[in-house]
């Protein structure tokens, strides 16, 4: 709860600190402290709230727990990371800096919202919050085409999902008489379903595959993520898409668990098609940014194994996932955002010219690909694991290890094109001391998730 409000006065504060302060690096600086600020709330939050007790607020729409709070936490550390690696990218895109890094911090309010919600209407306000920044931040470069392509794309596309979501919660409702997400589990029966709530389930699974851009309601995302400013790409396709996946474990695990048999394979339907969709696409793209764009939905394909689980071992695997994931992807765009060039030839003999960048790039490109000893193996070991513990869909497990496979070539493709191709890429801007220092914690952070991952399940 501290932390919901902490994100919305500081989100105030960066709107009149862009109004009353002048140079950007000092707003910069402001935003980096408020960050900080609202990662040692968040601790506050997880250390004082008993691990057992969770706590019911406005007449029982947010739940509380210890789960969803250390999920917080490591989402705010995360996005902390974010400021201090691509904050002073995000000074360049315009002249409203102030109010990019306020949006940032109410996209963190929904982000809270959506791992405590207890309630239907609840999950939808947390989504609009989450979602409406985005759409601003995603068409913030003024002088670029592309970016005012992009925010209108991810408007209507938004816009539409919502649509779908609310008529969801509608029938829902009808079926259930109650938006409680805990209280559903009561008034739904397996062995008596009423045709309104099986309606309600496959609405909000296909809004929220919108959300976290699974096939084939991925069809946004590519023209989004090449198109918004890459300083806000990199926010987007980590801890917005980690928020939207925890928020669909959650309505799925909590309320239409007893009613799996009805929507799992639907389920694992959408899961293969977005395996397949974002890893063979991903192999045929030019541009190293846009390769990232399909790289996210192969992404989503793993992580709806969470969904598909149904288990214990599934919350641990979200947790893994979005950690692992959201460090390697601000990692590489870390680098990436430093070349000129965003195509493969613009990796073109990095590791000569710049043996650091190419090293940071290794690294987070060997988690995206599954690498053992990085966060990316245990990620997708503990989504599939949960899956074979579960029992089925022993297929849909082969599967997703063919498609890691293939997810290895489009990686490996940029390894490739910095250490053992001629070029000279060129900089946008220096490497400072600082992003080393940032980078080098990147890297650590992505090797302790391979080799110690239960450091950071302690408190699941």
């Amino acid at each position: 709860m501290k932390a919901i409000i902490a994100t919305t006065v500081f989100g105030i504060i960066m709107m009149f600190a862009g109004i009353l302060v002048n140079d950007r690096k000092n707003i910069g600086s402001i935003a980096a402290l408020l960050f900080a600020a609202l990662l040692g709330v968040s601790i506050w939050d997880l250390v004082t709230t008993p691990a057992n007790a969770p706590q019911l607020l406005f007449n029982d729409m947010l739940r509380i727990e210890h789960y969803s709070l250390w999920f917080n936490t490591i989402m705010t550390g995360c996005s902390l990371l974010y400021v201090l690696l691509l904050g002073k990218e995000i000074q360049k895109v315009g002249k409203y800096v102030g109010e990019y890094f306020a949006l940032i911090f109410f996209i963190l309010c929904g982000l809270y919202l959506l791992s405590s919600y207890n309630n239907l209407l609840m999950l939808f306000i947390g989504i609009e919050i989450l979602s409406i920044p985005q759409y601003i931040l995603a068409g913030s470069d003024k002088r670029n085409l592309k970016s005012s392509e992009a925010s209108l794309k991810y408007f209507l596309m938004g816009a539409f999902s919502t649509g779908i979501l609310l008529m969801g919660i509608t029938l829902l409702y009808g079926a259930a008489r109650t938006f409680n997400i805990m209280e559903m589990v009561s008034m739904l029966h397996a062995d008596a379903l009423n045709p309104l709530a099986i309606g309600g389930i496959l609405f909000l699974m296909v809004a929220l595959s919108f959300k976290v851009s699974a096939a084939p309601m991925h069809m946004w995302t590519p023209d989004v993520y090449d198109g918004s400013p890459t300083a806000f790409t990199a926010f987007m396709a980590t801890i917005v898409k980690s928020a939207a996946f925890f928020a669909f474990l959650r309505l799925f695990q909590v309320s239409f668990n007893a009613l799996s048999g009805h929507w799992v394979f639907i389920l694992a339907v959408i899961t293969a098609a977005t395996l397949l969709v974002g890893n063979v696409t991903a192999v045929f793209q030019q541009s190293v940014k846009r390769m990232l764009a399909y790289s996210s939905i192969a992404q989503a394909g793993f992580m709806l194994f969470a969904v598909l689980a149904v288990n214990a071992v599934a919350w641990q695997g979200i947790i893994i996932y979005a950690l692992a994931y959201s460090v390697a992807t601000i990692g590489i765009f870390a680098v990436l955002i430093k070349l000129k060039d965003y195509t493969y030839d613009g990796f073109n003999g990095l590791a000569k010219k710049e043996p650091f960048l190419a090293f940071v790039t290794t690294v987070c490109l060997f988690s995206l690909a599954g690498i053992p000893l990085t966060g990316g193996f245990m990620a997708k070991y503990f989504v599939l694991l949960a899956v074979v513990q579960q029992g089925q869909f022993m297929w849909l497990v082969i599967f997703a290890l063919l498609m890691a496979a293939i997810s290895v070539y489009y990686y490996f493709r940029v390894i490739i094109a910095m250490y053992f191709k001629q070029g000279t890429p060129e900089l946008m801007s220096p490497v400072t001391s600082g992003d080393k220092f940032w980078m080098v914690v990147t890297c650590i952070l992505v090797i302790l998730l391979g080799v110690v991952p239960q450091l950071f399940l302690s408190n699941i």
